[in-house]
């Protein structure tokens, strides 16, 4: 089965491991410290301001959590999200609010989301769909003369940037995930970025119980009671540990050579598909945009997608659509909702195999089958 992703872990990584065990310490410390530094390099933020966790979820849940919702108060996101954007807002207190997206690039426009603003709106969330940046700029200038804060979600975009501004930086919040699938994996694991300092220190409190003072070996050296408990809010247990911090480090220095071959692989699927009128690939990037090349989706009618998708799969090769528009989603309760970008990109966007794994007779072979399976379904 060629597959959709593919984890590109090895010897460096067990070497990573290793050097955990052989230190005897496995939870979170100096390991997921040096992390969070080198991530915030590679972002250019400063390292206090970021925050391992164990997932791309926990982070979206505290960001949704540091926004401190009321009843009523609305998120807007667009619609083609992953479920944990939408669950973070509802879980914090909040009610999400969809807006639409350029039906090519799955990403919403600044007048989308002033489009779905109201009264009560008190934030904004934005996915880079496939690693590409989309509209962020003028999104972030709008929300901040708007008063509202802005959250990415930068799990398709660890090195998407505009010009040479890293995205997760437009807005006030932002998380990366590094599940198994993305570009870069630790297993299990994410990264949170708070632009505003005294958030960031509430970020690390809520993602290890609430506790304002550790509790255990390293308090000890400046406190003469270092089990007593300061708690100023309830919090969870959301930190990341040195075993995938390990691991992460070593894929963050990967990381120019996972781009590199992504690019490659995108570069070949349009050479391969180029002329083939029945299929659209991914527009071009706008000038001085940098992709992480999460994605690579296709767009066909919809009458064929579907059927297309099947054939594919009989054949081998593991296809999706990601993501699922959310307004379709009851428990959200946006039903009625007009959004006819998003409609028309769920109903004739599908995903094929792109990770440094596949070779270039991969790729052809994943060409030439998506090409029969057209043509049949036409």
């Amino acid at each position: 089965m060629i597959d959709l992703f593919q984890p590109q872990a090895g010897d460096e990584e067990l070497a990573a491991v290793a050097a955990v065990f052989a230190d005897h310490w496995l939870g979170h410390g100096p390991r997921s410290t040096a992390f969070e530094a080198a991530f915030a390099a590679h972002i250019g933020a400063r390292p206090e301001h970021l925050l391992f966790v164990n997932s791309g979820t926990a982070g979206l849940f505290l960001a949704a959590e540091l926004l401190d919702l009321a009843p009523g108060d609305e998120v807007v996101l667009p619609s083609p999200s992953f479920v944990a954007a939408a669950n973070a807002v509802v879980r914090a207190g909040g009610r999400p609010v969809f807006c639409d997206v350029d039906s090519r690039t799955l990403n919403p426009s600044a007048e989308d989301i002033a489009a779905a603003v109201t009264p009560r709106t008190k934030a904004v969330v934005v996915l880079h769909y496939g690693g590409y940046p989309g509209d962020i700029a003028r999104i972030a200038d709008r929300c901040r003369r708007a008063g509202l804060a802005l959250v990415e979600d930068c799990a398709c975009s660890v090195a998407s940037r505009v010009g040479e501004r890293a995205v997760g930086t437009f807005g006030d919040l932002a998380m990366w995930s590094f599940d198994a699938a993305k570009v870069m994996t630790t297993g299990d694991g994410g990264m949170l970025h708070v632009r505003d300092a005294g958030l960031a220190a509430r970020a690390r409190r809520l993602a290890y119980h609430g506790l304002a003072q550790p509790t255990g070996l390293g308090h000890a050296r400046v406190s003469d009671r270092w089990w007593d408990l300061d708690v100023p809010e309830p919090g969870r247990r959301e930190i990341g540990n040195d075993l995938t911090a390990a691991i992460g480090a070593v894929q963050l220095a990967r990381l120019p050579a996972f781009l590199a071959r992504r690019k490659e692989i995108v570069e070949l699927y349009d050479q391969e598909l180029a002329g083939f009128d029945a299929v659209r690939v991914p527009p071009e990037l706008p000038a001085g945009h940098t992709s992480s090349y999460f994605l690579y989706w296709v767009q066909m009618a919809a009458r064929l997608r579907d059927e297309v998708a099947s054939a594919l799969f009989r054949d081998g090769i593991y296809t999706t659509f990601r993501y699922a528009p959310l307004h379709r989603v009851p428990a959200y309760g946006a039903g009625g909702v007009d959004l006819p970008g998003a409609e028309q990109a769920a109903a004739e966007t599908l995903c094929l195999p792109l990770h440094p794994g596949l070779t270039d007779a991969d790729v052809r072979t994943v060409a030439a089958a998506l090409r029969k399976a057209v043509e049949a379904a036409r």
